[in-house]
């Protein structure tokens, strides 16, 4: 996998909208930051259009990423939200001056669509808050994406589960959005997960649906060769009037009971405020036991 540049001070960030549409009235606390970072900003084209939900069409936002992918005083792409249209621009894209420049794509949710569109083409990207979290991110969170983006260690050590499964492994750290890696199976984009490490997340999904996309997971193979799974946080999950019977953890936990693979469940990452930075594509090593669990990233 190949690993962008760190950034060094003096970099210029582009902020710009992939999905849903923002303006740059709210923008302050993440240009206030990237200039405590030492770092200067770029307000993609796309902020502040509108197009029904979106920023802009979807010519117009992949044209704005386009811009910034192409230009090669942009350092980083940091996408400035989630919500859905990502997948609509991503086939637009010509990754050619990219490959020649590699730079870091940063986000979480939508911009899972990147993530694994990036790591099939064998590119590393960063897995974190957006700059319309930012303001109730923890102050983990933002230290992990300094991290991520300056090369500094990265490595994390949290609370043991009860229904984690214990073990170690080693692999590539591949994953996001759980509903976004199920929409984008069968396309050029779909998920690779021979001999990789799972990260999963999700918001605001049925349970049954849950069920539905774990399954999509199994039938599709990708759990056969997992090395291990890492679950972030299933947030504000819903049940039907008749209730599925199960929440989406023990959902995760059932239909992964045949596999002998550790699973380390409620890791700090997704639609949580204390959304810790994942560096996608990397090579990781997991280690569940009883009392801790430890995730170290390779060199970046």
């Amino acid at each position: 996998m190949i690993t962008p540049p760190k950034l060094q001070k003096g970099d210029t960030v582009a902020i710009l909208a992939t999905a849903r549409k923002n303006t740059d009235d709210n923008l302050k606390p993440a240009i206030d930051l990237l200039h405590s970072w030492g770092l200067e900003v770029h307000i993609g084209s796309s902020i502040g259009l509108d197009h029904n939900q979106l920023a802009g069409t979807d010519e117009e936002r992949a044209a704005d990423f386009q811009q910034q992918l192409d230009n090669p005083n942009i350092k980083a792409i940091w996408c400035v939200r989630g919500g859905y249209g990502t997948v609509r621009m991503v086939d637009l894209l010509d990754f050619t001056q990219f490959k020649q420049n590699p730079k870091w794509i940063i986000g979480f949710s939508d911009v899972t669509v990147l993530h694994s569109h990036l790591n099939i083409m064998g590119y590393k990207s960063i897995h974190a808050i957006m700059p319309i979290s930012l303001e109730k991110a923890s102050q983990e969170a933002v230290e992990t994406l300094k991290k991520a983006l300056f090369a500094s260690p990265l490595s994390y050590e949290i609370d043991a589960d009860s229904k984690n499964r214990l073990g170690s492994a080693t692999g590539e750290l591949v994953g996001g959005n759980l509903s976004i890696l199920y929409s984008l199976f069968g396309s050029p984009s779909a998920i690779d997960c021979q001999g990789k490490i799972l990260f999963i997340e999700d918001l605001d999904e049925y349970l049954y649906h849950v069920d539905r996309m774990m399954m999509n997971l199994k039938r599709n193979g990708c759990l056969e060769n997992l090395k291990g799974i890492i679950v972030g946080a299933m947030s504000k999950m819903r049940d039907n009037e008749i209730p599925w019977g199960k929440d989406a953890l023990e959902i995760i936990e059932e239909i992964t009971k045949n596999y002998t693979f550790p699973i380390l469940f409620h890791f700090p990452a997704g639609h949580i405020d204390d959304n810790r930075a994942l560096i996608m594509g990397s090579k990781i090593t997991i280690e569940v036991n009883e009392k801790k669990c430890l995730i170290q990233f390779d060199n970046q």
